[in-house]
């Protein structure tokens, strides 16, 4: 039988393991808010060196996801669209409005592809590739006209929200021989912030410079010039198309391609049609081919 000393030891440890879990629910609470505060001093020392992203990591998006269950968050890292004849359906939940019907397009499915989202642009960009998969823009007649006033400012960056080990560096391209090659260009920004996004490095690709500064820059003038023309939004998503065994610049092994491609789509006639250029020195425009011929080639289909 046990002793009257022997149960008040018991019924005291019964009573101290609320106080255990109290200190220990008390502790995380600590945790958190230090953590908290961290991020919040993150990301405001992130906005003074790159004023470019504030609307792209915001503290509201830290608070968003410090909130989430620790399941859900493991979550968001790993989940991915189901894949389907090899094929997945993109999301771009919060940037839609670049798409045709604000229906995100269809790719095949590869490894690492992460969306990412500007204020004038989203971007479907490869990890294993360092490049896009493909740039998306819906212009019209009063984005192009803003356009004309904003000074190029020509300051690559690399894209922070990307992984370390998917992304480029300024280093990988420079003495490589190739410019750094926007998909979405300079010249379609309508205001300044927009400019400066242009320029993150997640929109580049390895372009001979002759077909960068010649027969590319011909066909971006040429699509601004129908969007100046065109009654409303023309959606406009280009890309590069690599061999299977693709050359490639850096330490980062960013890959580079073929051929590059541009689909205009103007959603009041209904019309597409897509420039397909090699990435050489010698490429030339040639006549445009049709998106079904497009689909094709690439397997992608963003016309929704």
């Amino acid at each position: 039988m046990a002793t009257k000393k022997q149960a008040g030891r018991r019924t005291a440890k019964r009573r101290s393991a609320p106080r255990k879990k109290q200190a220990s629910s008390g502790f995380a609470r600590l945790f958190k808010t230090a953590f908290l505060s961290a991020a919040v001093s993150f990301a405001a020392m992130l906005w003074a060196l790159h004023p470019q992203l504030l609307d792209q990591i915001g503290v509201d998006r830290i608070l968003a996801y410090l909130e989430q269950p620790r399941q859900d968050v493991a979550a968001t890292r790993q989940a991915a669209p189901a894949a389907h004849d090899g094929h997945i359906q993109t999301s771009f939940a919060q940037c839609r409005e670049f798409f045709p019907h604000q229906t995100p397009p269809v790719v095949p499915a590869r490894p690492t592809q992460r969306e990412l989202c500007f204020s004038s642009f989203a971007i479907l960009y490869s990890g294993q590739r360092k490049t896009p998969v493909l740039v998306a823009e819906r212009l019209n007649r009063q984005m192009l006209t803003a356009a004309q006033g904003i000074a190029r400012t020509d300051s690559f960056y690399e894209e922070a929200r990307l992984p370390a080990s998917e992304r480029a560096g300024l280093d990988d391209y420079r003495g490589s021989g190739f410019d750094r090659g926007h998909m979405a260009p300079a010249g379609d920004m309508p205001d300044d912030q927009a400019m400066a996004q242009s320029f993150s490095l997640a929109n580049m690709i390895p372009q001979a410079p002759q077909a960068n500064r010649g027969a590319w820059n011909k066909i971006e003038q040429d699509t601004r010039k129908y969007v100046m023309r065109a009654k409303g939004d023309v959606y406009v998503v280009s890309g590069p198309v690599y061999s299977d065994h693709p050359q490639t610049i850096g330490a980062a092994r960013v890959a580079v391609p073929d051929y590059t491609f541009k689909v205009v789509f103007d959603a009041t006639t209904g019309r597409s049609w897509v420039h397909w250029l090699a990435n050489s020195p010698d490429a030339r425009p040639g006549a445009p081919i049709s998106y079904e011929e497009f689909v094709k080639r690439t397997g992608l289909q963003v016309l929704g």
